[in-house]
């Protein structure tokens, strides 16, 4: 695990954050092993199997991520102004410059293409792509 916060500054942010109840082992953490300061991760709960790739000017604000999830570079996901953040299920992948805001539910097994604008909930198994976004694609 060492060499993974070594080498990857997005692990680092991941291995900070699900430290949270641990403030002591936290810090020391950071001191160690300083995160990368351009990704934020504020959510709730996050699933196993995050993969965040490119974590550059990426920021999560999420009430959960389901399981295997992957988030590009310049992604936000949180609050549009008002209610809560959004909740993202199993299997998403959430393309480059993408943006889900709001209260809004995106299903299962979603992939939301690049730079679109996710402000309503998402059906499991599609694509969807725009500004804002549309259905491209049911499975």
């Amino acid at each position: 695990m060492a060499l993974l916060l070594w080498r990857f500054k997005e692990f680092r942010n991941l291995v900070i954050y699900r430290h949270r109840a641990f403030p002591v082992r936290r810090r020391l953490l950071a001191f160690c092993y300083p995160p990368m300061d351009s990704l934020y991760i504020d959510a709730f709960e996050i699933g196993g199997g995050l993969f965040i790739q490119h974590g550059f000017a990426t920021m999560i604000a999420a009430k959960s991520i389901g399981e295997n999830c992957w988030i590009n570079q310049q992604v936000t996901i949180g609050y549009n102004g008002q209610g809560d953040p959004p909740t993202i299920g199993d299997n998403v992948t959430i393309t480059c410059g993408a943006k889900v805001l709001g209260s809004i539910t995106v299903g299962d097994n979603v992939v939301v293409g690049a730079n679109a604008v996710v402000i309503c909930d998402v059906p499991e198994s599609c694509v969807v792509g725009g500004v804002p976004a549309r259905i491209l694609k049911r499975k």
